[in-house]
């Protein structure tokens, strides 16, 4: 199966979790409609972004894996066919949480997990106060549709992250994402983050010879403590080809449902004129496991 059609869900989240699930079962249907074999949502996408303040009862929005919000959309799954990668706020264990992607298969069945190893802790993404570091490591999940490459947000600005899932055979590139504007910046600003984000993410796609997938939410969600103006998201979910070459990408402001198609034999294509994976020098690549040489 080379052709693979993807549905993407860029959608804007309330402090309603069912109408949040709603949302993306509304929209996972319409991509399913559309032909989608493997449907993909945004970061966090049962509820608000928490992370803009540090406070204690947001853990409430976190499920056990299994958990209510898995088995909605293990459901969904298998109703429709597809293979759907989620993203849910992880109770583990009392006081042990983390941000994890479920990857479901076709049939319902978890197909696997990865759980976010870059923890940010920024202005309004406290995100190491609320999530555990992971600990499954840089593994493709196998599904029916093929290695699938998960990794979430903060992730998408580490290329070591992106070239250890290629090596471990991954056919593409998912990063569920949660990522926006600070309201006090210049419009020149906003532009230069949202490009460079932008950018990183097409550079792991044409290091690693890679198509890549990125869903971002939409929408202004408002800092429940008032010590920030809120966040807006920038949407722009975008998939590239493996030359980081665009193939479809979204709207700042909109929430949309779109089915893209990928073809996954350009990436031995593309490997066999620019072949990367030959010409690595792994015997000088030791000091990247220190955090700095000095």
């Amino acid at each position: 199966m080379n052709l693979l059609k993807v549905g993407i869900v860029q959608q804007s989240c309330t402090t309603d979790k069912q109408d949040n699930i709603n949302k993306s079962i509304a929209g996972i249907r319409q991509c399913a409609k559309e032909g989608a074999e493997l449907v993909v949502l945004q970061e966090l996408h049962t509820g608000i972004y928490f992370c803009q303040a540090e406070e204690v009862t947001m853990f409430n929005w976190a499920e056990t894996i299994p958990g209510p919000s898995y088995h909605q959309f293990a459901a969904i799954a298998k109703e429709l066919n597809i293979v759907l990668v989620t993203s849910l706020f992880e109770k583990r264990a009392p006081g042990l949480y983390h941000n994890t992607a479920v990857v479901f298969e076709k049939d319902g069945t978890e197909a696997g997990k990865y759980r976010k190893m870059h923890i940010p802790d920024d202005p309004a993404y406290y995100e190491k106060f609320y999530f555990t570091p992971g600990d499954l490591g840089f593994q493709p999940i196998q599904t029916s549709v093929g290695k699938l490459g998960v990794l979430v947000c903060w992730d998408q600005w580490y290329p070591e992250a992106a070239r250890l899932m290629a090596l471990a055979g991954a056919e593409v590139l998912i990063y569920p994402t949660a990522i926006g504007y600070e309201s006090t910046d210049s419009e020149t600003e906003k532009a230069r983050q949202r490009d460079a984000w932008q950018i990183s993410q097409r550079a792991h796609a044409v290091a690693n010879g890679l198509p890549v997938i990125a869903v971002n939410r939409v929408g202004f969600e408002k800092d429940w403590t008032n010590v920030t103006n809120g966040i807006e998201f920038w949407g722009t979910s975008f998939v590239t080809g493996p030359q980081g070459e665009i193939l479809w990408q979204g709207t700042q402001k909109e929430a949309i449902n779109q089915v893209i198609t990928i073809d996954k034999q350009r990436t031995e294509d593309v490997r066999r004129i620019w072949p990367f994976f030959r010409d690595r020098r792994i015997d000088g690549y030791g000091n990247l496991t220190k955090r700095y040489i000095d």
